[in-house]
């Protein structure tokens, strides 16, 4: 089972990024993400010890915060589309640093996979609120990947 740290949406926010990945796919073809696994990845840990995350993730002192959904982007190594902040905001980037991203943190959600480049629909006007986060476990099949949360834990 593969760790991550990450922010669920609101049901709202997720049934309005759903429907934008469905407008979008018309023109990049490619595989939305189901609404019920859209997330924002905070901090990918990968084959990490269950109980250290718990620990790491039980001594945050950080308040929570929201970011925009502003932008949406292609990005061509991976064939994925994106949707996210014009610039992460500094809330969100100490929470991944202290949760262990190590690769310098993008804020981006990933709405498309195997997608090809074209234009992209504007991305509606949303704010995503960041109450909290999750331990998730993930696990890889034929069908995509399937996530068990693990852990909640409040920010503020």
């Amino acid at each position: 089972m593969r760790l991550f740290f990450a922010s669920w949406p609101p049901a709202g926010v997720a049934s309005a990024l759903s429907a934008w990945a469905q407008a979008a796919r018309r023109d990049c073809g490619g595989r939305a993400t189901r609404p019920d696994r859209i997330h924002l990845t905070l901090a990918f840990l990968g084959d990490a010890d269950p109980d250290e995350a718990r620990a790491t993730a039980a001594a945050v002192r950080l308040p929570g915060c929201a970011f925009a959904i502003e932008q949406a982007r292609y990005w061509v190594h991976n064939r994925i589309v994106w949707v996210g902040p014009a610039e992460t905001p500094a809330e969100l980037s100490a929470l991944a640093e202290v949760l262990g991203e190590e690769r310098g943190f993008a804020a981006h959600v990933t709405l498309l996979r195997k997608a090809r480049p074209a234009a992209l629909p504007p991305v509606p006007a949303l704010e995503w609120p960041v109450p909290e986060f999750v331990l998730v476990g993930s696990r890889l099949s034929a069908e995509g990947p399937s996530y068990e949360v693990l852990g909640r834990y409040a920010l503020g």
